[in-house]
């Protein structure tokens, strides 16, 4: 029942824009704001006392969390208080209820788990909010929590129809690129649908329940074989399990495909592509669908890293390069990211006909947006999937 963030475009916040004016906020939506500003500076407390509630009131679905909650223990209260948020906004709110209830599968969660999930957060709302607490903001936050668990459990319905709860993959190699870089290829148990430029969730058998998120470093392929870049991070269990620890042999499992970096296909618009670190995977899957669907629209990738002993995948892209005269490879090398990269894109161009592609650390991703957005880069036409916008993301 832990929530997976989500690596869509951060929803818009406040009021909803609409011609020239703008469209008054609901009733409920007010009062649910109120609730969120009231709470926001005790959010840990909130937390904790939600995830108390949940646990003493049904003991039943500890066992559906992590062993150690501080990896990743505000993951469900954050997605439902995003949601409330965002209650006015149909068009953000229902594809990312969709992508929760559908994701919230393969952790076991049922409908009938909602309402205890529901009543933990009427009473921590009610412990913590005290200012702005009453009749009429307990019946918006029931209104608010009825309307999301139920768009969540319809979702979560309508895909058991069609897909697993979860995959089992294989590691079939696990390629050590630097100290700390691995490129793991794994086997699914049975057939995996995904589009390049997706991500999915993955668990290993070295920390159960705990999920995070891979993008895919390739284009569907006709052996079915999935491909991850990983880096290990401080203090990040999946991510060093699966760089020091995985070996071929081990059984991995995933979760759906997710996001929408994906290449429109009805289009010969340029692309521009800057990939940050691992970043590059998805990157190097858009690269190969480009060459599979026999297009010829100019792309222009930037690879970033802060040495060449990180661009672990710089020969494979350069001899993509040498395979496809439309296709051309700018190794960046610099610190900070998440400005040197943007930097560089910046000194060449023009860009305004392009649709532009973002992958790598949030810093480099939120600095990339802006920077395309300056040299003249629409912002409907910058692509990028930012786990950590939703709800928070470790390693």
């Amino acid at each position: 029942m832990d929530a997976p963030s989500t690596r869509s475009a951060r929803p818009r916040t406040g009021r909803i824009p609409s011609g020239e004016g703008e469209v008054e906020p609901s009733p409920d939506a007010v009062l649910i704001r109120r609730t969120l500003a009231e709470i926001a500076p005790v959010a840990d407390r909130v937390t904790s006392y939600f995830y108390a509630l949940v646990f003493t009131g049904h003991p039943e679905v500890r066992g559906m969390f992590p062993v150690a909650m501080d990896t990743q223990r505000d993951r469900l209260l954050k997605a439902l208080l995003t949601a409330a948020e965002h209650i006015d906004d149909p068009d953000v709110l229902g594809p990312y209820l969709r992508r929760l209830g559908t994701g919230h599968r393969k952790y076991g969660t049922m409908a009938a788990h909602y309402p205890a999930v529901g009543e933990a957060l009427l009473g921590a709302l009610a412990r913590y909010a005290e200012l702005t607490w009453g009749p009429e903001t307990e019946a918006a936050w029931v209104r608010a929590y009825t309307a999301i668990s139920q768009i969540m459990i319809d979702a979560a319905s309508e895909d058991q129809i069609k897909a697993p709860a979860w995959w089992h993959a294989e590691v079939v190699s696990h390629d050590l690129r630097t100290s700390d870089i691995a490129v793991l290829t794994v086997r699914p148990d049975q057939p995996y649908p995904f589009v390049a430029g997706q991500y999915t969730s993955l668990e290993t058998p070295w920390w159960p329940r705990v999920w995070r998120h891979y993008s895919f470093a390739s284009a569907p392929r006709a052996d079915g074989l999935l491909s991850f870049h990983v880096k290990a991070v401080p203090a990040g269990w999946v991510s060093n399990a699966l760089v020091r620890h995985a070996r071929p042999g081990d059984v991995l499992r995933l979760g759906p495909p997710d996001g929408s970096m994906v290449v429109d296909h009805t289009t010969d618009n340029g692309m521009l592509c800057l990939g940050g670190g691992t970043g590059i995977a998805p990157i190097k899957a858009l690269i190969e669908d480009v060459a599979e669907h026999g297009e010829r629209r100019p792309m222009e990738v930037f690879f970033g890293a802060r040495s060449d002993h990180d661009l672990y995948d710089k020969d494979t892209l350069l001899g993509l390069q040498r395979s496809h005269p439309w296709l051309s490879v700018r190794p960046v090398i610099g610190g900070g990211l998440d400005g040197q990269l943007p930097q560089a894109v910046g000194e060449h161009g023009p860009w305004s006909s392009y649709d532009a592609f973002i992958s790598g650390p949030p810093a480099m991703i939120r600095s990339g947006v802006h920077a395309l957005k300056r040299i003249g880069i629409p912002g409907e036409r910058i692509r990028y999937d930012a786990v950590e916008e939703l709800a928070g993301v470790g390693g």
